[in-house]
């Protein structure tokens, strides 16, 4: 009997290693983007760089943002490992005031889920 439950055990145990897939996995430069003080109506659009650092390609499903003032941009094909890409976000500079947004990006990676963060503030030219 313990000959037995010997083998099962590591027939699980190598069943579980055979299990061990190719996995894509995202590594991005910096995870918060800093506008720092711009001016009202400059150009809002910044760039994330990342890599797959995975041995899978990289799929980005989905990057969507907490606010309407905000639009992303996701890479349309997969990123192979060891490539690199970007996510572009455009924030809406018509707007004064401070900037706090996360952006969502979804895909195939380990960690599924990655919360990026923009920050900065918008000041008025003039007062206005």
């Amino acid at each position: 009997m313990k000959k037995l439950t010997v083998l099962l055990f590591l027939g699980l145990l190598s069943l579980g290693v055979a299990a061990q897939e190719k996995v894509a996995k995202i590594e991005f430069k910096t995870e918060t983007v800093d506008y720092g003080e711009i001016e009202k109506g400059s150009d809002g659009v910044r760039v994330f760089e990342f890599t797959n650092t995975g041995s899978a390609p990289l799929i980005i499903t989905k990057v969507s943002s907490s606010c309407g003032c905000t639009i992303p941009k996701k890479p349309e094909g997969p990123i192979q490992p060891g490539e690199s890409g970007e996510i572009q976000v455009k924030y809406d500079t018509s707007r004064p005031g401070p900037i706090r947004k996360a952006i969502t990006v979804l895909s195939n990676a380990d960690t599924p889920t990655k919360i990026l963060k923009i920050k900065g503030n918008v000041k008025a030219v003039n007062g206005k």
